[in-house]
């Protein structure tokens, strides 16, 4: 069978690539192989459970309890919270595996299934292949007493607010924020969090009604953010995707502020307070130059990994780092969360402005981000990136040209017919004039011949 997990869950149109009978089985397949350490200590597996506010959700989050209880798990039902809140539960319920339906910011027909280890920590490749296999086999069919129990987690929320004022190094007040929940699993959290934290909160994207999820707002939308700031004259706006493990923000003259300069951000300050684990910040490629830049003049090393959270995350585990993320705004703080936490970033960001007193824009100023462009070529054999040595020439020439004031980045696809080009430089017009040219040199030498008729 084709790969069923993608590079985070199961996720697809609901109803068609993700439908009840499917979240149902891949259900069972997990309680089959995340419950075993349980059930061979004799007792049986507990699963949290929680869901972002997609009517699809509905149907789906109830086919996974299903499956989990027929298979004799005992289901805790968080309802709607953001994925970090899952993962955080998994771990301070001390469950043995946790499961959040989220499609995070896609679009509210999409829905997805993503699973947490015990600790709340995601899966590794080797496991999700041992569920899909799974899939093939026996199920488990417990009878009278050994079935599974699904009860609602009552205090699911609370525990999550309480962890995340609990990871605060300073009261928020005197700063005035507004909040973007993308119509998504912060909309309950974040105002409140934020408000309880000291902050005047301002807030949009809180009306979830299963449709609207990341519908013109959120991390991907932020122009109605930028406007809110500016109109108010407010202080910061943070920014939310729909299951909240994304962070964006707004300074209080409208310019976004991504993931690279929170992450430059929060590195300084933490290695100011002798917080920064080895003095050392995990990002992967594609963090902007400038990134690089700014940390190595505060004497900070930086780790890159393979684009996505999760080799961030497997980076900050094997070596006991924690500060990681990426461009978009997952943000990884390996003392307090298993996984990209937007609420806990936001946080950590606007109590480091209380703290100090200096503007959002002030902060971002420890970083200067280089003029990027991302050019995606189709139609190639992306295989031959590694072999061509007429491409590998012209990527040495860019890279002799720009010098240590740019760089050249070539990255297949992983299931397309593509190459993503993508070169930093000191200004726009460098960076394009590149970028361009390594791609007509991507396009003549790698060209897929068409198929004979």
């Amino acid at each position: 069978m084709a790969r069923l997990f993608g590079t985070d869950g199961v996720r697809g149109l609901a109803n068609r690539d993700v439908t009840a009978d499917l979240a149902l089985r891949v259900a069972q397949a997990a309680a089959v192989v995340l419950g075993a350490p349980a059930r061979a200590a004799g007792r049986r597996p507990i699963a949290v459970l929680a869901r972002d506010p997609r009517t699809s959700g509905d149907f789906i989050s109830a086919a996974v309890a299903a499956g989990f209880a027929s298979s004799g798990v005992d289901v805790y039902d968080a309802g709607v919270i953001p994925t970090p809140a899952a993962a955080y539960l998994v771990a301070d319920f001390g469950a043995d595996f946790g499961c959040m339906i989220s499609a995070s910011h896609n679009p509210a027909p999409d829905n997805g299934i993503k699973f947490f280890a015990r600790a709340g920590k995601k899966l590794d490749d080797e496991i999700e292949e041992q569920i899909e296999a799974a899939l093939e086999e026996p199920f488990l069919v417990p009878l009278g007493a050994e079935v599974g129990r699904i009860r609602r987690f009552s205090d699911a929320e609370d525990r999550y607010v309480v962890h995340l004022l609990g990871t605060l190094p300073h009261s928020l007040e005197g700063i005035h924020v507004v909040l973007d929940c993308a119509h998504g699993a912060a909309a309950g959290v974040s105002p409140e969090v934020f408000t309880v934290a000291g902050a005047t909160v301002t807030v949009m994207g809180n009306d979830p009604d299963g449709a609207n999820i990341n519908d013109g707002v959120g991390s991907t939308h932020m122009q109605t953010l930028i406007d809110t700031v500016v109109e108010l004259g407010a202080d910061v706006g943070i920014a939310h995707d729909g299951d909240a493990d994304r962070c964006l923000a707004v300074d209080h003259t409208g310019t976004v502020v991504d993931g690279d300069q929170i992450m430059a951000i929060l590195a300084t300050a933490l290695d100011a307070r002798g917080e920064l684990k080895d003095r050392t910040l995990v990002a992967t490629v594609m963090s902007n130059l400038g990134l690089h830049v700014a940390m190595a003049a505060q004497g900070i090393r930086m780790l890159e990994t393979r684009v996505g959270d999760r080799y961030v995350l497997e980076a900050i585990n094997a070596h006991g780092y924690n500060l990681g993320g990426e461009q978009s705004g997952h943000i990884i703080f390996g003392d307090y969360a298993t996984t990209g936490d937007g609420i806990l970033t936001g946080l950590q960001l606007v109590s480091h402005m209380a703290a100090t007193g200096k503007s959002l824009a002030e902060l971002a100023s420890v970083m200067t981000v280089y003029p990027q462009i991302l050019i995606n070529v189709a139609g190639v054999d992306r295989e031959a990136v590694a072999t061509d040595t007429v491409l590998a020439e012209a990527v040495a020439a860019a890279e002799e040209e720009l010098g240590e004031s740019g760089r050249v980045l070539l990255r297949p696809s992983g299931t397309e017919p593509l190459v993503r080009v993508m070169v930093e430089a000191a200004d726009q017009h460098t960076a394009d004039r590149i970028a361009e040219r390594l791609a007509d040199v991507v396009r003549s030498r790698l060209a897929l011949t068409p198929a004979a008729g």
